[in-house]
């Protein structure tokens, strides 16, 4: 496959990855004489940190993931290419990818990696099975029919133990993904639920906030962080810090308390937002041009996100470990047009790569939602809260959001929200209950492969 609609002697640009980065750089090339292929394993640009507003039934899918396609159809110099990337040959300068049973090969003379993190479970992969993360459609759609599973199962059983462990809901992560996922649980429990079922009420749920941390929003200060937990707190929201989770099944999780004791929580919904993993693509690279990468997988890049002794190869976004840069959408942004404009320069000039000045972050601020009406915001020196955060939070975030359709179907989704309508709320048995019926035979099966085990060995002991 040809990388881009080829003209003879252009340039030839390859983008992996269609998030915030990889558009922006993408987009940020529209007029320079190269030609670009854009390659991502899935067909849209999600909006990643409204995720959890379709996980809880406040806006669809269509409204934070438009097609990659549509977004650049009328950029003529881009192909897109759907397609996982497997294998990056920085000899050959080649990519591999793969598109079901359909191998390709792009060529490139510029390479551009923003492919990206997924969520990271600190060496107990096996957590992700029992507690889903939050980085994809898929992720959050799942969540959609396991939180509204729950509500609905605790609805029909007669078992009390059974229908507790169904209405505790546990979120492991007080970031700001964990805190966004958390008040809104509790306010899906406490107001858009209220008097929508006969034999329960939804307001008796439990939300807990768990995280090893000894404080919530720990990179917002303890001003902000402290006003996030006493607005949580006051929706009903129960946090929990200074608890490390241990142990994750399909019955609970288990936390160990800062004086080294262990206990069990009993839920059925877990949810984990406590760390972020970066792409394996960056350890790949490094193994091929000696770059480092840190503990998240993050690459040691150069001032310029370029790869040490491959100036054609730029890592940006969440893959990068630059000046301690957070992993948040406006360092992946300003990086992909800042990349495309070296790379445009380069190629109208025929300057060196030697002449690039550093990249340089314009820190905006960070923000995020606690409930409605209410937020926190921290901008250079200022520290805002509630109800003017809020309003702040809105109207960065719609300006953010790809095209004016997709803005005023989701300021009408929230003026709904405001009024306790949430208009997404539907799941299929199969997503909220056949994946519990599977879980919880495996969880099953476990328990009785270790019973035998145990028996075993109880027989194989020698006698006193």
């Amino acid at each position: 496959m040809n990388s881009g609609p080829s003209t003879e002697n252009r340039h030839r640009v390859v983008i992996i990855g269609s998030g915030f980065g990889g558009l922006a750089a993408a987009r940020a090339l529209e007029k320079a004489d190269v030609d670009v292929t854009l390659v991502a394993r899935t067909g849209h640009h999600l909006f990643q940190p409204l995720l959890y507003q379709v996980a809880t039934g406040i806006l669809s899918v269509g409204e934070i993931a438009p097609s990659t396609r549509l977004v650049l159809r009328d950029q003529k110099n881009v192909t897109v290419a759907l397609g996982e990337v497997d294998q990056i040959d920085v000899t050959a300068r080649t990519v591999h990818a793969t598109a079901g049973h359909v191998d390709f090969e792009l060529e490139y003379d510029s390479l551009i990696v923003a492919a990206g993190a997924n969520q990271s479970y600190f060496g107990n992969d096996h957590f992700e099975h029992w507690a889903p993360g939050m980085k994809s459609i898929d992720d959050a759609l799942e969540l959609r029919s396991r939180i509204m599973g729950c509500f609905e199962q605790a609805e029909v059983t007669d078992d009390e133990e059974e229908r507790r462990r169904l209405l505790t809901f546990v979120v492991v992560g007080a970031g700001p993904t964990g805190v966004e996922m958390a008040g809104q649980i509790a306010e899906l429990a406490r107001r858009t639920l209220k008097h929508s079922f006969r034999r329960i009420d939804p307001a008796r749920a439990r939300v807990i906030l768990v995280d090893a941390a000894p404080a919530v929003l720990p990179p917002f200060g303890n001003r902000l962080g402290n006003a996030a937990r006493a607005r949580l707190e006051e929706i009903g929201v129960e946090i929990q810090l200074n608890a490390m989770v241990t142990d994750v099944d399909y019955y609970g999780i288990e936390v160990k308390d800062p004086d080294g004791s262990r206990r069990r929580i009993d839920a059925t919904c877990k949810i984990w937002s406590a760390g972020v993993q970066a792409s394996p693509l960056g350890r790949m690279l490094a193994e091929q041009t000696g770059a480092e990468v840190d503990r998240a997988g993050r690459v040691l890049v150069n001032k310029d996100l370029s790869l040490p002794g491959r100036p054609e190869i730029f890592v940006i976004g969440d893959m990068i470990n630059l000046d301690n840069l957070p992993g948040v959408s406006p360092v992946a942004i300003q990086g992909g047009k800042y990349v495309a404009k070296q790379i445009a320069r380069e190629v109208a000039t025929g300057r060196s790569p030697a002449a690039r000045r550093p990249f340089k972050y314009f820190d905006k601020g960070s923000m995020a939602t606690v409930s409605r009406y209410s937020a926190v915001a921290k901008i250079g020196p200022f520290q805002l809260q509630g109800f003017i955060a809020w309003v702040l939070w809105l109207l960065v975030h719609l300006a953010f959001l790809i095209g004016f359709r997709n803005r005023v179907i989701t300021l009408l989704s929230w003026g709904l929200h405001m009024g306790d309508h949430r208009s997404h709320l539907n799941s299929t048995a199969r997503w909220a209950y056949g994946r519990q019926a599977l879980a919880r035979a495996e969880q099953s099966a476990e328990r009785e492969t270790d019973r035998a085990t145990a028996d075993r060995d109880t027989d194989r002991a020698p006698a006193d």
